[in-house]
């Protein structure tokens, strides 16, 4: 891994000014919630500056990325190019910054839909991108609060919220988001 001193600056040169205060505030969260749930503090902060390493790559560069790693889209990730950044994510994570750590590169890439049965630290990703300060949306304050509370209650709320919001705009939902938020409610009823 690259020092982290060089991974903020890269992202400086490399990403639009909008995008790197998200990514910021992400650091800053996902800080927050790893501290809260018992995860490495400096795992997170490397996978919260990581999440978007590949955002401003042009849809070309994705390409090339995706063909030379041999990486096959679904038929559902061929029609949503706005997640092709978290796919192609991790490549690019272990390329420029030498990310090896799984856990971390696991987080970069199901950062935008979620899967089923995440770790914590993916969690925390997933989470701390949609609740960062710079957001703003209808219910976003209930999904900060019972995140802060209790993780899975709040990555529960915020994989509705999506697939709420996505069906609003009748837009496709990408299957793990889907199974994201069955496998935490069959899950959290097990636990009651």
């Amino acid at each position: 891994m690259i020092s982290i001193e060089d991974a903020y600056k890269y992202l400086k040169e490399n990403l639009n000014e909008k995008r790197y205060m998200h990514t910021l505030g992400v650091v800053s969260v996902a800080r927050k919630l790893a501290e809260i749930n018992g995860v490495s503090e400096e795992k997170a902060e490397i996978a919260a500056l990581s999440h978007d390493i590949a955002k401003n790559i042009k849809i070309r560069e994705i390409k090339k990325v995706l063909k030379e790693n041999n990486v096959e889209l679904t038929e559902y990730e061929n029609k949503t190019p706005a997640l092709w950044h978290s796919i192609v994510g991790p490549t690019v994570a272990q390329e420029v910054f030498k990310i090896e750590d799984e856990d971390i590169l696991s987080a970069i890439r199901w950062h935008s839909t979620g899967r089923e049965n995440m770790s914590k630290l993916e969690k925390i990703i997933y989470i701390a991108d949609m609740i960062e300060p710079s957001r703003r949306f209808e219910g976003l304050d209930d999904i900060r609060k019972e995140t802060i509370q209790k993780l899975d209650k709040g990555v529960l709320i915020g994989l509705t919220h999506t697939i709420e919001y996505l069906l609003s705009k009748g837009q496709l939902i990408d299957i793990n988001t889907i199974n994201a938020r069955n496998y935490l409610l069959i899950h959290a009823k097990e636990e009651d």
